[in-house]
């Protein structure tokens, strides 16, 4: 009898050090696809933005531990949130290379928790918005140190600013963990870097000036980070080239010249046809949707030929006549796109929708919150999509595995 508890401890054991060896590489990609230990990997995720914050405060952070259980019990394995609070309230950064300890334990205390579930996380590094400060914050903190700046748009040339935005990425990616003790640099928690939030400019809608700065900030970023992932944060809008494919309007970025740096691994597209075509009826928003996944999909494949991440997708509750009926739908739409590529060994890797909340986050409600305790029939399409994700992760694996034994064979032969 003790032989076989033995046994059976020495089982549990086996399997639970293995599978924290599995989740404890880094995601890297090889061609369209993405990999961890040498396996397929897909993103079927989410966005929280507000992890480092609530995670500050030690009588909320309960809420950062919660919502990332709940998201694992879903299937959900990438997150992505902010590494970035610029001046303002409760700042990571309250002025150029002066930081918040309170805040950056916040973020250590997120990243610690996603490691805990199994979750990847996208940490982004500003914002294109005034929100937490952004790039705006950035221009006004050297027009105090006297540059002669005019435009937001600054951001992206000026030496001083680029300087500033430098310094930032150093200090976060740099950074001890003040509960693992792990560098972020060396945390495979940690899937990727996001150079900004939504880049645009709007003085030019080449997205020449976008190029440059993408170029410059990924290749500093792999400089000091050979370990992790670089992408830059993109919508997915065309340039000059494509316009034809945008909803009727430029940003100042070129989603297959931004995305073919050879220092950004992977393409991201963000997709609110409600935001966008807001004279339009739901029919004419969900063609646009459809057809906006699959020339993503296509582009990605063929010509950048690199994954694609969809990483923000969503519904307000707020539009007109909402139902939930009308949520599930695009969620269905953008979730069968990213099936059916995968499925078929194509560049779609995954999903992250706009955005999950914990309960008792009232606050944080912007129309567009998934609370997965109360979106019982969103939360069941969440659950699908990871399972169906899983069996195809699953099936190449076996494949792979079945060519390993195949080339053994031939070399025993």
């Amino acid at each position: 009898m003790k032989l076989y508890v033995i046994f059976f401890h020495f089982l549990y054991f086996f399997h639970h050090v293995k599978a924290n060896v599995i989740n404890d590489d880094f995601i890297k990609t090889k061609g369209i696809h993405f990999t961890l230990n040498e396996s397929p990997f897909y993103a079927n995720g989410f966005n929280a933005y507000w992890l480092m914050l609530i995670g500050s405060d030690p009588s909320q952070r309960h809420k950062v531990s919660s919502v990332l259980q709940d998201a694992a019990s879903h299937g959900l394995t990438v997150g992505r949130t902010w590494a970035f609070s610029d001046a303002g309230y409760s700042p990571l950064q309250f002025s150029p290379g002066f930081y918040n300890e309170n805040m950056f334990q916040g973020l250590d205390y997120a990243i610690h928790e996603a490691g805990k579930n199994g979750i990847k996380l996208i940490l982004s590094l500003v914002n294109n918005y005034n929100d937490f400060g952004g790039k705006n914050q950035y221009v006004n903190w050297a027009k105090s140190q006297g540059q002669p700046l005019t435009s937001d748009d600054d951001f992206y040339t000026n030496s001083v600013v680029k300087g500033y935005f430098k310094n930032h990425i150093k200090a976060v990616v740099t950074r001890n963990n003040s509960i693992s003790g792990i560098a972020y640099k060396d945390d495979p928690t940690i899937m990727a870097w996001e150079l900004m939030n939504e880049p645009r400019c709007s003085s030019d809608l080449s997205g020449s000036t976008v190029q440059s700065w993408i170029s410059e900030m990924a290749s500093y970023t792999k400089s000091i980070d050979s370990n992790h992932l670089v992408e830059a944060g993109l919508e997915g809008f065309y340039g000059n080239s494509d316009t034809q494919k945008n909803p009727n309007f430029q940003v100042g970025t070129d989603f297959i010249e931004n995305n073919q740096i050879p220092e950004i691994d992977f393409a991201t597209v963000h997709s609110y046809p409600d935001q966008w075509l807001t004279g339009q009826d739901d029919e004419a928003q969900l063609n646009f949707l459809t057809n906006w996944l699959k020339v993503h999909i296509e582009d990605s494949q063929t010509i950048l030929k690199r994954p694609i991440i969809f990483a923000e997708f969503g519904k307000t509750t707020k539009g007109p006549g909402f139902t939930p009926q009308q949520r599930d739908i695009i969620f269905n739409t953008v979730y069968s796109s990213i099936f059916s590529s995968a499925k078929g060994g194509g560049a779609a890797a995954g999903g992250l929708f706009w955005h999950i909340l914990a309960e008792g986050m009232d606050s944080f409600k912007d129309g567009y919150e998934i609370i997965l305790s109360e979106s019982s029939s969103v939360s069941d399409i969440i659950i699908e999509q990871s399972k169906r994700l899983n069996k195809i992760r699953k099936m190449y694996a076996r494949l792979k595995n079945i060519e390993k034994w195949k080339k053994a064979r031939k070399l025993k032969d």
